[in-house]
């Protein structure tokens, strides 16, 4: 869960630095790999917006919802029909992380944050990729299609909506 919520942080506003991106939507797919190289695939979609707004929408191999503004954390999960709710603990700088980005080669930069290192890789101005090993020493890559930046969003997507019978677990 820790993995998610830094990733999800970082993506909300992460993007934003770079390119002077102040919004970005992408399909998406994560692949983690761990020490015995077993990879697990997620597909998805992904919104975010300055300043600190995201929905991450899982779609395979199980469908999830993760919002995200400046004080919460929400994953609904249809398939448990439940939503766990988690307060962000500290007020992270993410522009000013991303924005001290250095660029080590042509369209590829490195960002750190805590004990992460996170490599992005773009083209055309396009992030095209995010990779970086978790607290868990996991091996994550996130590959971006189909994106689009600074297209206005309206925040009213980034509410979750809730359905009045899911449990609902506050952390």
């Amino acid at each position: 869960m820790k993995q998610l919520l830094l990733l999800t942080l970082f993506f909300s506003i992460g993007f934003a630095s770079l390119n002077n991106i102040y919004s970005f939507e992408a399909d998406f797919i994560q692949n983690i790999t761990d020490e015995k190289n077993k990879v697990l695939t997620y597909k998805g979609h992904l919104r975010a917006s300055k300043p600190l707004y995201a929905m991450w929408q899982y779609f395979k191999p199980v469908q999830k919802d993760i919002y995200i503004n400046s004080h919460n954390v929400t994953i609904i999960e249809p398939e448990l029909e439940q939503v766990i709710v988690k307060r962000i603990e500290s007020k992270f700088d993410f522009f000013n992380i991303v924005e001290h980005a250095k660029e080590i080669e042509k369209d590829i930069y490195e960002a750190f944050y805590k004990e992460s290192k996170f490599t992005i890789m773009t083209k055309n101005n396009l992030i095209e990729n995010i990779s970086y090993l978790d607290e868990f020493d996991n091996q994550v890559e996130l590959q971006f299609t189909k994106q689009k930046q600074n297209l206005k969003i309206d925040n009213k997507i980034f509410l979750p909506n809730i359905p009045l019978e899911y449990d609902i677990i506050r952390d």
